[in-house]
């Protein structure tokens, strides 16, 4: 078992309660407030899981700046007050920075017995494949 420490579990309830509010914002048809809390809490609880430093060192790493900025750039628009446009850039500059880890979390995916055999389904596991290859960082 992986023992946490306080200002971790803290950091892991923020990220959930982040990443349920994003979700109950877009299926209300991208509420404003909802998703301005949900992108607070997400940022926050990243910070308190992995710590401060290390937080910033990751986003602003100079390989990582173009997807830093469409990340950051989509949560102030969200703030500012256009969450569909926000949303947008967000997801891009989500999927740019986190590209490195999707081929992990396809192998821990496939490893579960119900969630496994559905990515082998035909039409998904094509799109699964180009997902969980491991490419390099451009």
């Amino acid at each position: 078992m992986i023992s946490l420490t306080d200002s971790q579990k803290i950091g892991m309830g923020l990220t959930g309660f982040g990443v349920f509010f994003l979700f109950f914002g877009m299926i209300l048809f991208f509420d404003k407030a909802l998703l301005a809390i949900g992108n607070i809490l997400f940022v926050a609880g990243l910070s308190f899981v992995i710590g401060l430093e290390r937080t910033f060192r990751f986003f602003f790493q100079k390989h990582k700046m173009k997807a830093t900025s469409f990340f950051l750039g989509g949560v102030l628009i969200v703030l500012i007050g256009w969450p569909i446009v926000g949303v947008v850039l967000e997801v891009y500059g989500f999927f740019l920075l986190f590209r490195g880890f999707f081929p992990a979390a396809v192998g821990f995916i496939r490893r579960i017995p119900f969630l496994g055999s559905l990515l082998n389904l035909p039409f998904i596991s094509g799109f699964v494949d180009k997902v969980g290859e491991s490419n390099t960082m451009v």
